[in-house]
């Protein structure tokens, strides 16, 4: 043990203070701060200026003729809940999301602080052509995607209720089907609804049968309820479901582990339903279940996938309305903050020159 010795605060004082107090002797954390503190010393106030996805600076987008210029990954809100079928009002989630003033810029656990080493952007939201249509707007969700796709990009949602998914999906898994990590309280794979296949309960099964979806390759974390009966083309088709009530068992390593073997070297999309929470973190949603992962759960679990090949992510289902502490939005930004950093692990596995903070 160290102890506190005239000698030792001497060493603190010519250290920490007087012409030091502003040194961030830490080569790693030096890096940091020099991404977020300019060379007077000010960082920008989190409650000031326009509000966006993760602070990330804004680029509008003309549609007609998108232009993503050198960005890497695009941040893009999907307010579209036509899909529902408990509680309305996720339409609003992009938007609460964006008014989350204090998620990042500083990841602590992957070392890394994701919207100053990434070329990212707001890029708006999806230009939705009929609020009433459903059809409509997955055919608009997944041309937008598409074009995000086509410039190299890697498309990061906000939505918007779990049926926005299918589009995304079918505009990113056209060359291939994908693989995908699915945090949820729901499979998400039943059969049609009130007349509707499209609906937030069943996007990953009709994504299977478009060819988009590689069940094999997919896992689903957090599930628990009682729709479980509706449910059986997970098993049927192959995917690997891990209930709430087996992770205790399995551990928060062993989720990570076994979603790791599932997705291999596969492309991944990772998607994150904010009911896979339980609803003391996060009541801010449609169909809310209890007995759901702890934030910190979520967090670790998000963050033991860095490296693997991901495309495309989303966070979905938060809805304001039902959110009366801002607890969900704020739980929801920092779930899409971790999936970021999933992104930059992979551009700096694929760029391996890329300076690295150590």
């Amino acid at each position: 043990m160290t102890l506190f010795t005239p000698d030792r605060l001497q060493a603190l004082r010519a250290r920490f203070g007087g012409a030091n107090e502003s040194v961030i002797h830490d080569p790693h954390f030096r890096a940091v701060a020099a991404h977020i503190i300019d060379a007077s010393g000010t960082r920008n106030a989190p409650y000031a200026g326009m509000p966006t996805l993760l602070d990330a600076p804004m680029r509008p987008m003309d549609w007609s003729r998108p232009d993503f210029g050198d960005l890497q990954a695009a941040l893009i809100g999907v307010p579209m809940d036509l899909g529902i079928s408990n509680r309305s009002g996720c339409r609003f989630g992009p938007r609460a999301l964006r008014s989350i003033e204090r998620v990042g810029p500083y990841n602590h656990v992957l070392r890394s602080a994701p919207t100053r080493e990434l070329r990212v952007a707001d890029i708006g939201d999806v230009p939705l052509s009929s609020r009433y249509s459903l059809e409509q707007s997955h055919r608009d969700i997944e041309s937008a995607f598409a074009k995000i796709h086509a410039a190299g990009v890697i498309p990061l949602a906000a939505g918007g209720d779990h049926s926005i998914t299918l589009p995304i999906l079918r505009a990113l898994g056209r060359e291939r089907p994908l693989a995908l990590v699915h945090f949820d309280a729901h499979c998400d794979t039943g059969g049609p609804f009130d007349g509707s296949r499209f609906h937030h309960g069943g996007p990953f099964r009709q994504a299977v049968l478009d060819g988009v979806l590689d069940p094999t390759r997919t896992i689903q974390i957090g599930i628990r309820g009682a729709a479980e009966y509706l449910w059986e083309f997970s098993y049927e088709s192959g995917m690997t479901v891990i209930h709430a009530e087996d992770i205790p068992a399995l551990g928060v390593d062993g989720v990570i582990a076994r979603a790791r073997e599932v997705v291999g070297d596969a492309p991944v999309y990772v998607s994150f339903d904010i009911d896979c929470l339980d609803p003391a973190f996060a009541p801010g949603t449609g169909t809310p279940e209890v007995g759901g992962l702890t934030v910190r759960e979520a967090q670790a679990m998000v963050r033991g996938l860095a490296g693997i090949h991901i495309v495309g992510g989303d966070v979905v289902e938060v809805s304001p309305a039902y959110d009366a502490t801002t607890n969900t939005a704020h739980a929801g930004a920092q779930m899409m903050f971790e999936i970021l950093g999933l992104i930059l692990s992979l551009i700096h596995i694929s760029e391996p020159t890329r300076p690295l903070y150590i």
